[in-house]
């Protein structure tokens, strides 16, 4: 893993200085024959902030464990994010709004540092992936009725590609391929793991 200057000199050349506009990565990129059938409206907009603890000793990313009990995605491991809202006027805006929300997370310790490509999800979500560097000091208070857990990974496991596996599962009566990445007892997958390999790809073909 190289040192964090330069990892964070890399990731302010790979990523994208504006929102993107449209979804290059999503659920299906490991099941291009076996698309599902999606509805005629556009995809709902939404944001994630991706956030990266700036720790003397390296980079974490902080990940949410979502509560048994929602409706969609529940029990699953997930940045912080949600829909955007009207008032939110932008992505950025609504990731550290639903982070802050979700985790307790305050905005002023987040430098939002870029986008990662747009992601299309299988709940029809166009989510635009904010990058951000976020300082120590910060007190964490996640919102009970949607986070069971915050907890942090460290940055050079999330970018060994000899940690991320694929795996497949039966939905809709077919087998589906996705990424994976298990981190002892947690199991990050899906639209988060797909979002990590983004930022891997982005960041080391720089």
């Amino acid at each position: 893993m190289i040192a964090t200057d330069e990892f964070l000199a890399r990731l302010t050349r790979a990523l994208h200085v504006s929102p993107p506009a449209v979804t290059s990565r999503g659920d299906d990129d490991l099941n291009p024959e076996h698309l599902w059938e999606r509805p005629d409206a556009p995809p709902r907009p939404a944001a994630v902030l991706v956030p990266l603890v700036a720790h003397e000793a390296g980079l974490n990313v902080l990940l949410t464990l979502r509560t048994a009990h929602l409706s969609s995605h529940a029990g699953q491991i997930a940045f912080p994010g949600g829909k955007i809202d009207a008032a939110d006027g932008g992505p950025v805006a609504a990731a550290l709004r639903e982070a802050e929300e979700e985790t307790g997370l305050r905005p002023c310790f987040v430098e939002p540092l870029g986008f990662l490509d747009g992601y299309l999800t299988s709940t029809h979500y166009h989510v635009t992936p904010v990058v951000g560097l976020v300082r120590p000091g910060f007190v964490l208070k996640p919102e009970p009725s949607e986070v069971e857990a915050v907890f942090e990974v460290p940055l050079s496991f999330l970018m060994d590609p000899a940690n991320m596996v694929k795996h497949s599962r039966m939905w809709q009566n077919r087998e589906r391929f996705y990424y994976a990445m298990p981190y002892g007892e947690r199991y990050i997958w899906g639209a988060t793991a797909g979002m990590l390999k983004n930022l891997r790809d982005r960041v080391f073909a720089s």
